[in-house]
């Protein structure tokens, strides 16, 4: 029976992630995932693509105060005050929000070596890139694969932040459940489809330095889907909304 072996949100989108023991999956996902996102000077969004070092800005956020503590010890922390609102980029689509006060801005600012701001993303999937897929599941097996293939002793599961990992399943077996209800945890997902990676999965979580070639390596065995597409782990949306917590058993319906 394959389990919860691992859960990830990113409280503030292109940021270190955090690793909660558990979360509440509701019908739009978690609340809390990608609930932050920065913009430059002209209003853009600004993330870890843009810039990798971002990954190595660890945050910690509770609901009301948010703290970022940069590489060099710096920290920036405060309860969250809502400002004025903006709307900003995301893929496909526009990403409303509002501004927020305090600290933040600089630091990011002087980190960055341009002007950012921090936005709270309104909407019901924050600033998830997929609103009708919002859970993402990708298995420690198909990490396995992916490492054996290309010769090395590990990948790191965080470079594909995805939002749960599974343990106790063959490599690429999510993959046999698209289109199919799966029971996690206390909730119900119906996987829609594969994740078509970037190039952020090249990147050290830890420092944001490009310093694996994943998409080379994942082409190299699993190919292009549709001529384009470079494919690990799946998404899917939310049937039935419940708790979901680390050693939760995983079971396709």
């Amino acid at each position: 029976m394959a389990r919860v072996a691992w859960l990830s949100i990113a409280p503030v989108k292109g940021l270190a992630l955090t690793h909660p023991e558990e979360i509440d999956l509701g019908r739009d996902g978690v609340d809390d995932n990608r609930r932050f996102c920065l913009v430059d000077e002209e209003g853009r969004r600004y993330g870890a693509l843009r810039d990798g070092r971002l990954q190595a800005i660890r945050v910690a956020w509770d609901g009301t105060r948010l703290e970022l503590r940069f590489p060099d010890g710096t920290v920036a922390a405060g309860n969250v005050e809502r400002g004025g609102e903006l709307a900003t980029d995301l893929y496909e689509r526009d990403l409303l929000g509002r501004v927020v006060v305090g600290p933040w801005a600089q630091a990011l600012t002087a980190y960055v070596g341009r002007p950012i701001r921090l936005l709270e993303a309104e909407g019901p999937t924050r600033s998830v890139d997929r609103p009708r897929g919002p859970v993402t599941i990708l298995s420690e097996a198909s990490l396995a694969e992916l490492a054996r293939r290309a010769g090395v002793e590990r990948v790191d599961g965080r470079r594909f932040r995805m939002l749960i990992g599974i343990d106790g399943s063959e490599p690429h077996e999510e993959d046999a459940w698209l289109g199919r209800e799966v029971r996690v945890g206390d909730a119900v997902v119906r996987l829609l489809e594969q994740v078509a990676r970037c190039a952020i999965t090249t990147q050290d979580p830890d420092t944001g330095v490009s310093d694996f070639d994943t998409l080379r390596q994942i082409i190299r065995y699993r190919g292009l889907r549709n001529g384009r597409h470079a494919d690990f782990g799946v998404f899917g949306e939310v049937v039935r909304p419940g708790r979901v917590r680390v050693g939760h058993e995983v079971e396709p319906l």
